[in-house]
C-alpha cells in the first residue's frame, strides 16, 4: 500500500517496555543486513531522509519504508548519520562475536592462545564500543589507545591470572575464564573509549529534542547501562553460540537507548540552569546512551 505523511521515526514498537524494545533491536541487529553492499544501505538512507523530507517516491509502500529505516538504524549512526565500519555495527555482533567466542572457548589451556585471543576479543570490544559511543563527545586518538591499551591488559591479566587457578578445576569451570575475563575488561573498556562524556557530561534534551545542557550524571547512567548490557550479552554465549543470536537483540533492549533522567537529579548547576529557563515544564531530560 502507498503511504503519504508517513513518519518515519515513530518507533514501530513501543520502546517503554522490553518485548518493544526487543522487536526493535532484533529488527535492527538482524546479521543478514551487515551482508548487504554499501550501495544498497546508501539507497535506505536516502529513502529515509526523503521521507523525512516529506516528499516519499510515488509507490512506496510502508513496508519499503519500514525495510528503509531497518537498516538505516542497523548501519548509520543515530548522531552523526555517517554509515558505521561494518566490524563496529552491532549486526556484525553475531558472526564476529561467534568467531572470537569460538577462539576463546576452544583454544584457553595455554597462555600464548589465551593472550591471543584475548587480544583480538579486545580489538574487537574497542572498535565496537567506539562506534557505537555517543558522537556528541569526541574522544581523541590518545584517549582511544589508552583505553584500549588498559582494557586489553585488564583482561589478560584476569584471563592468565584465572587459567593458573583453573588448571585443577573441572573443565566446566576452567571455560568460564574467558567471560571473565571479558566481563573485568568490558568494566574497563567502555567507560575508558567513553571517558568524553564521563569528563565532560552528556547532552541531555527536552522531550521535544531541544537541547538544554550536558550532565555527567547521565553519562555515568548511561554507560553503567551498557557495561550491564554487554557482560548480560556476552555470557551465554560463551556456552552456546546459538545464544548470540537472541542474546545480541536482548541485552540491547535491557535499558531504552533513548534514556531519560529526572531533572531533579541532575548536576545543580544544570538542574538550576533548566529551571531558570524553562520552571517547572520540564521535568525530565533525555539522551543516547549509546549500545
Amino acid at each position: 500500500m502507498a503511504v503519504s505523511g508517513f513518519d518515519i521515526d515513530v518507533p514501530r514498537w513501543d520502546q517503554s517496555t522490553f518485548m518493544g524494545r526487543l522487536k526493535h533491536f532484533a529488527n535492527i541487529t538482524d546479521w543478514r543486513t551487515a551482508l548487504l553492499p554499501d550501495s544498497r544501505l546508501d539507497e535506505a538512507k536516502a529513502l529515509v531522509e526523503s521521507c523525512r523530507a516529506g516528499s516519499v517516491p510515488p509507490g512506496t509502500t510502508e513496508e519499503q519504508l519500514h525495510y528503509a529505516k531497518k537498516l538505516y538504524d542497523s548501519a548509520f549512526h543515530p548522531d552523526t548519520g555517517d554509515r558505521m565500519n561494518l566490524i563496529g555495527r552491532m549486526s556484525f555482533q553475531v558472526p564476529g562475536g561467534m568467531a572470537i567466542t569460538g577462539g576463546m572457548l576452544q583454544f584457553y589451556r595455554t597462555v600464548p592462545a589465551v593472550v591471543f585471543w584475548q587480544w583480538v576479543n579486545q580489538s574487537f570490544n574497542a572498535l565496537v564500543n567506539y562506534t557505537n559511543r555517543n558522537a556528541a563527545s569526541p574522544i581523541t586518538p590518545n584517549q582511544i589507545g589508552v583505553a584500549y591499551l588498559t582494557a586489553t591488559s585488564t583482561a589478560l591479566a584476569t584471563a592468565v591470572g584465572l587459567n593458573f587457578y583453573t588448571k585443577r578445576a573441572p573443565p566446566l569451570v576452567a571455560r568460564w575464564v574467558p567471560f571473565a575475563a571479558v566481563a573485568s575488561a568490558n568494566c574497563v573498556n567502555i567507560p575508558m573509549m567513553r571517558q568524553q562524556e564521563l569528563l565532560n557530561g552528556i547532552a541531555v534534551t527536552d522531550e521535544n529534542g531541544n537541547k538544554l545542557g550536558h550532565s555527567k550524571k547521565a553519562a555515568v547512567k548511561g554507560i553503567t547501562q551498557v557495561v550491564i548490557s554487554r557482560i548480560t550479552m556476552a555470557a551465554p554465549g560463551m556456552s552456546t553460540f546459538q545464544s548470540l543470536v537472541f542474546m545480541v537483540p536482548a541485552a540491547c533492549s535491557l535499558f531504552p537507548q533513548q534514556c531519560s533522567m529526572a531533572v531533579s537529579k541532575l548536576e545543580p548547576e544544570l538542574r538550576e540552569s533548566i529551571l531558570c529557563h524553562y520552571g517547572d515544564s520540564v521535568q525530565y531530560v533525555y539522551f543516547n546512551k549509546g549500545l
